[in-house]
C-alpha cells in the first residue's frame, strides 16, 4: 500500500483547514444561542408591550365610562336647574301680575343698592 506521507506545507494546509471549520462551528453555535436570546428578549419585549396595552386600553374604557356618566348627572342637574329657574320666574311673574307696584319699589330698591355697592 502506498501511503502518502504528508508534506510541511499539507500538514499546515490540513491544520488551517480544521481550525477554519472549528472557528465557523463555534461562530455558528455562537450565533444561534444570540438568536434565541434575542427571540426570548423579543417575545418578553412583546408580552410586556401586550399588557401595557391592555392596561392603557382598559384605564381608558373607565374613564369614557366615567365621562359619559358625569356628563349624564350634569345633564340631569343642568335640567333640574332649569326647572327650578323657570318655577322661580314663574312665581315672580305672579307676584309682578299681583302687585305691580310693589314690584316696582323693590326693583328699584335693588338697583340703587346694587349701585351703591358697585360704586365702591
Amino acid at each position: 500500500m502506498n501511503k502518502h506521507v504528508q508534506t510541511p506545507e499539507e500538514l499546515v494546509a490540513n491544520r488551517i483547514d480544521e481550525s477554519a471549520e472549528r472557528i465557523k462551528q463555534a461562530t455558528s453555535s455562537a450565533v444561534a444561542s444570540t438568536k434565541e436570546a434575542v427571540d426570548r428578549a423579543a417575545d418578553t419585549v412583546e408580552d410586556g408591550l401586550h399588557r401595557a396595552t391592555d392596561k392603557v386600553a382598559d384605564v381608558a374604557n373607565r374613564t369614557t365610562d366615567k365621562a359619559v356618566e358625569i356628563g349624564e348627572r350634569s345633564r340631569e342637574v343642568y335640567d333640574q336647574t332649569r326647572e327650578r329657574a323657570d318655577e322661580w320666574l314663574e312665581v315672580a311673574r305672579d307676584y309682578v301680575r299681583e302687585k305691580p307696584v310693589q314690584s316696582v319699589a323693590i326693583a328699584l330698591g335693588a338697583g340703587w343698592l346694587l349701585g351703591r355697592i358697585l360704586r365702591r
